[in-house]
């Protein structure tokens, strides 16, 4: 093959050639937007919904090649699928449509690795919030598509009191405000509390035409669903905590974390019933 085609055909490629074949048999649904390595990394995944999740997400978010691997090495779909509205978002994903309301878009958890950040060091919220914004792009990325950062430490000021709200994106496919206020610790009542401060502010003052209402996130090391589902409305849908993670989950892990959501799933629907 070498002398009638040329360079390129190692032991070593023929093979990635072969899998790729058996991959991807249907010549016609592959994608132009996608390089050849984009496709070595998606022959990595072994589920085909999941694989096909990822070639649409990386077209859509225009997914550099080391974008959709570090998003295939942190689970990216495994995650979204244990998120909040889990049966909502499993359609999303099928149908593979932009989303269209908060609770399929905000992750739980969010993975920040990239942040160099040690769980055994003492660190500060301030600390926290400097390396985010020193990785932004990596943080926009594991956030999820439509964001734009617009501010940090956004003050707010009313009746000669400050408050400032630590960051503030804006996401133009469900065309809102999302507020993030972050947390070392555990989740209390008070910072749910005081990001529905927030959220109202926002909405009575500073949403433009057009706006939907704001989102607001409270972004913690650890949280208790009972404080989140006893301080907040039934219907809220708005406010949202979440746990932010500083090293990747091992798929163990992981697994264990989706079989604790699965069944708190099960129980819900029992009990509803």
């Amino acid at each position: 093959m070498t002398v009638d085609f040329g360079k390129g055909f190692t032991p070593t490629n023929l093979k990635y050639m072969r899998q790729f074949y058996l991959t991807f048999p249907n010549s016609h649904a592959l994608r132009d937007e996608l390089s050849w390595t984009h496709y070595r990394l998606l022959m990595r995944v072994e589920n085909k919904n999941a694989r096909q999740f990822y070639i649409e997400e990386a077209i859509k978010s225009n997914w550099s090649t080391r974008q959709l691997e570090r998003q295939i090495n942190s689970f990216f779909y495994e995650r979204l699928l244990s998120s909040q509205n889990k049966e909502k978002v499993s359609e999303e994903i099928q149908k593979l449509e932009s989303a269209k309301v908060p609770e399929d878009i905000i992750r739980d958890p969010y993975v920040l690795e990239f942040l160099g950040l040690n769980p055994k060091d003492d660190f500060y919220e301030s600390d926290l919030e400097e390396a985010l914004i020193t990785h932004l792009q990596k943080f926009l990325l594991e956030l999820g598509r439509g964001f734009s950062f617009v501010a940090r430490q956004k003050r707010i000021t009313f009746d000669g009191r400050h408050f400032r709200i630590d960051l503030v994106f804006y996401n133009y496919i469900l065309k809102c405000f999302v507020l993030i206020d972050l947390k070392i610790g555990d989740l209390t009542h008070q910072d749910l509390g005081q990001m529905q401060m927030y959220v109202h502010y926002y909405e009575r003052e500073l949403m433009n035409e057009g706006d939907n209402p704001p989102i607001g996130i409270v972004l913690c090391a650890d949280k208790s669903e009972s404080i989140v589902k006893y301080t907040l409305p039934e219907n809220e849908t708005q406010i949202f905590a979440s746990k932010y993670k500083l090293y990747l989950p091992s798929e163990e892990e992981l697994l264990q974390e989706l079989q604790r959501e699965y069944r708190a799933l099960e129980y819900d629907k029992e009990k509803s019933k």
